[in-house]
């Protein structure tokens, strides 16, 4: 079967460039003349996601050609710009930048030519005139077989400043689709790990994406935009589908939420109800129990180190979590997650799960992982590969248990993580689409534990 969906992809020479801004406010400026857009993000990041659906109405969601393989990128994206007008997806770094040593994959660049998509080129124009011509031309000709079909130049001086620009990049053969004036940029607060996320700052997220809906809304030719998103080619495959499983009583799976723990992948919670499960979610800041009738507990990645203390200060639900662990029912944490059920994290105590420590450093852990399932686990069987991704400034110690999670093998090869009783803690976080099995096996437990 083919299916056509117009679709964009937002990318940049660099990262800094305007991305999320531009990206953003296409997706807000769409949706406020009706149509139904689908938000997309490249690449493992769960922050951008949100300010994405803050914009449309809808899941945000990531198209990682590393972590789900590559295969799996146009039948997510379709899964997820189903019943859409317009789906608009924000790229990673910069166009041709893909995963350390691996050439091209999962660049926004391989992305794009995975889904046939046109590519809009966000430039920061704040110190160059003529020579934005040669960047264009060599982004749009580096590979014919990426479609650059418009630049969008942002920071933007001056009417004269723009007409220089405009008169280089008459020669590059891509049309400028937009100008975006450097006295407009929306102020998007940043942290140590990137942008502040929306459930933090609910209220100035609203306000912030309403400012880049109008910067674009100003600046930018969204019909010649919407008209270049109608030219992507057909995709011949079918939208990618969550496998059902479902067999009797469903089983309840609480599920981490709140200002602390906002880094979830929307097939997620979709895998876990397709296996049976029925997922409810609960914020371990405000809420001092577990969702009535809890049979198996996820707690994803976020910024507990932000909120130690709160999370400290809620002793009930640190309790109530410790007491599910106790009771073998099956527990899966990532990132956040670990650090939550460790003894203490930055002296504060925690959960008390994990015989180990956790805090703060100014080192920064980032990058793709190959693993394999050291043993058997609630997610996995021994010897299952998963692909995942780290993205932390924090280290925990030891950093596995006596029967890890994971064995990494790059950059160096170790152990990591802690897999005790139904428990399943690691730094690694993984898209479990591209192992259905995972959702799966976590139910089944569930209702056997």
């Amino acid at each position: 079967m083919t299916s056509s969906v117009p679709r964009l992809v937002v990318a940049a020479p660099s990262s800094g460039s305007g991305k999320t801004t531009v990206a953003t406010g296409l997706m807000a400026a769409f949706a406020a003349r009706g149509l139904a857009v689908s938000p997309h993000k490249v690449g493992p990041d769960y922050i951008d996601p949100g300010y994405h659906a803050l914009a449309t109405g809808r899941a945000g969601r990531n198209l990682d050609a590393y972590l789900c393989g590559p295969g799996l990128v146009a039948p997510l994206f379709l899964h997820g710009a189903r019943g859409c007008g317009l789906a608009v997806v924000e790229g990673v770094m910069g166009l041709y930048d893909g995963a350390a040593g691996e050439g091209e994959l999962a660049s926004t660049a391989h992305v794009a030519k995975l889904l046939r998509a046109p590519v809009v080129l966000v430039v920061d124009a704040s110190s160059q005139s003529r020579s934005v011509a040669a960047l264009v031309h060599g982004f749009a000709s580096w590979d014919p077989q990426v479609r650059v079909g418009g630049v969008i130049l942002n920071k933007v001086g001056s009417d004269r400043h723009e007409s220089l620009l405009r008169e280089a990049l008459d020669s590059a053969g891509v049309p400028v689709l937009g100008v975006l004036r450097r006295v407009d940029q929306v102020d998007t607060p940043s942290r140590h790990l990137g942008l502040v996320p929306v459930a933090e700052r609910r209220s100035d997220a609203v306000d912030a994406v309403g400012a880049m809906a109008a910067q674009v809304e100003r600046g930018c030719d969204l019909d010649a935009l919407l008209g270049l998103a109608r030219s992507a080619g057909d995709l011949s495959c079918a939208a990618w589908e969550p496998p059902v499983t479902t067999t009797g009583e469903r089983a309840v799976v609480a599920v981490a939420g709140g200002s602390a723990f906002t880094f979830s992948y929307a097939e997620h919670a979709e895998l876990l109800t397709a296996a049976g499960a029925e997922v409810v979610t609960f914020d371990p800041l405000r809420d001092e129990r577990l969702p009535e009738g809890t049979a198996g507990l996820v707690i994803g990645g976020g910024f507990p180190e932000v909120y130690a203390g709160e999370l400290s200060a809620n002793e009930p639900l640190r309790k109530a979590v410790a007491e599910l662990a106790l009771s073998g029912a099956p527990v899966a944490a990532e990132c956040a997650g670990l650090l939550y059920l460790c003894r203490e994290l930055d002296g504060r105590p925690m959960c008390g799960v994990l015989d180990a420590t956790a805090r703060m450093t100014e080192r920064l852990t980032l990058g793709y992982r190959d693993a394999v399932a050291v043993g058997d686990s609630v997610l996995a069987v021994a010897g299952t590969r998963m692909r995942g991704h780290e993205f932390h400034r924090t280290v925990v110690e030891p950093g596995a248990g006596a029967a890890p999670a994971w064995g990494v093998r790059a950059p160096a090869r170790r152990v990591e993580g802690f897999v005790q009783q139904g428990v399943h803690a690691s730094y690694l976080h993984t898209h479990w689409a591209s192992e259905p099995g995972v959702a799966r096996r976590f139910v089944e437990r569930c209702r056997t534990s």
